[in-house]
């Protein structure tokens, strides 16, 4: 079954590279006998005054002019939004308004099409410019939803409210901004599935993307084990697990017993990353945390019951009492400055 969707999907998209690559063929040749037409056929010809989606000079083939507008106003459309999407992928913030750019030149490019062909064949386009804009006006009156969102899209774009490839928080649900449309925002979460809001339902926007996020990690040590010698080990290599995690932009910093657990003590750390590497870097250095503990004979607790079990743990020496205290010192001379609130898990 799965195999028979791929090659369903595999074909559909074959044909649809077909079909673009036959169009583009076709729209390269119209260009050419626009651009040569004088040549083969005559400055004066009627063919290439109806080719010719400016002539006004004498009569023409309404559906040689037709074709031409499309031909004219589609393709350039097209290929102002392919130089759009170009000059995306060079660009970290901004895209948004690219974005939003490349959705007007669509529609505007099918509506002058439109018009175009509506006067080739004697229509007063004024008087149905005037005549829409009255309709637009009434259907306008019912269609409050429609313009809320229109104009609460182009205020997230002109304020940068977040771009496209922000990671953005709505409503609990937490996504990749993928499009921002003129009236509907698209978001994408790590699993793949896709949300589509209306612009005016984003109210209460937590933008991820904007700065550093706090990674925070705690490991839990026996009661039994020496605090002192535990921060001391991290003191020697705390250094050599932030290198270890490239991910990591600031830290990780000891913050020293967050709580005294049940089963344990629980030590805090935290590291500052990239949106988008939080879960990585998280995972990260639980790993390497636990690898140090075992190098070092620390235990990491877990759920038991103990009848009679006696344990002999290592004391700490001078050293690594010095150690302790200046590890402690030094860590909170770093976090001074900082809200609690911002080493809250």
């Amino acid at each position: 079954m799965i195999a028979f969707k791929e090659k369903s999907e595999k074909t559909q998209k074959t044909v649809r590279i077909v079909f673009a690559v036959f169009l583009l063929c076709l729209a390269a040749a119209y260009f050419v006998l626009l651009i040569g037409g004088p040549f083969f056929f005559g400055k004066d010809s009627r063919i290439y005054r109806s080719l010719n989606p400016f002539s006004q000079a004498g009569d023409y083939i309404k559906w040689i002019r037709i074709v031409s507008y499309g031909f004219f106003f589609i393709t350039i459309g097209y290929l102002l939004r392919v130089f759009i999407s170009w000059i995306q992928s060079f660009m970290k913030k901004g895209k948004a308004i690219l974005n939003l750019l490349g959705s007007f030149i669509k529609y505007l490019s099918v509506l002058i099409f439109v018009f175009a062909t509506l006067r080739a064949f004697n229509v007063d386009t004024g008087t149905l410019l005037a005549g829409i804009g009255i309709l637009s006006l009434i259907v306008g009156l019912g269609a409050q939803p429609l313009i809320e969102d229109v104009i609460s899209g182009l205020f997230i774009v002109f304020e940068n409210v977040f771009d496209v490839g922000d990671i953005i928080i709505v409503d609990g649900f937490r996504g990749t901004v993928r499009d921002i449309g003129i009236r509907t925002t698209r978001l994408e979460d790590t699993a793949g599935n896709f949300k589509i809001i209306n612009n005016s339902d984003l109210r209460t926007v937590i933008n991820l993307t904007d700065h550093l996020t706090l990674v925070p990690c705690t490991v839990q040590i026996e009661y039994g084990e020496s605090i002192e010698r535990v921060e001391a080990v991290i003191k020697d290599h705390l250094e050599e697990i932030g290198k270890a995690i490239p991910d990591i932009a600031e830290g990780p910093f000891y913050k020293g017993v967050s709580q005294l657990g049940a089963s344990g003590v629980e030590l805090k750390f935290v590291a500052r990353c990239e949106e988008a590497s939080r879960f990585q870097v998280e995972r990260d250095m639980n790993r390497q945390f636990k690898l140090l503990f075992d190098a070092h004979g620390i235990n990491i607790p877990f759920t038991q019951v103990v009848i009679h079990q006696p344990i002999s743990f290592e004391e700490p020496d001078e050293s690594d009492r010095s150690k302790s205290h200046e590890l402690v010192k030094e860590q909170r001379e770093i976090s001074a400055e900082a809200s609690d609130n911002d080493y809250k898990s």
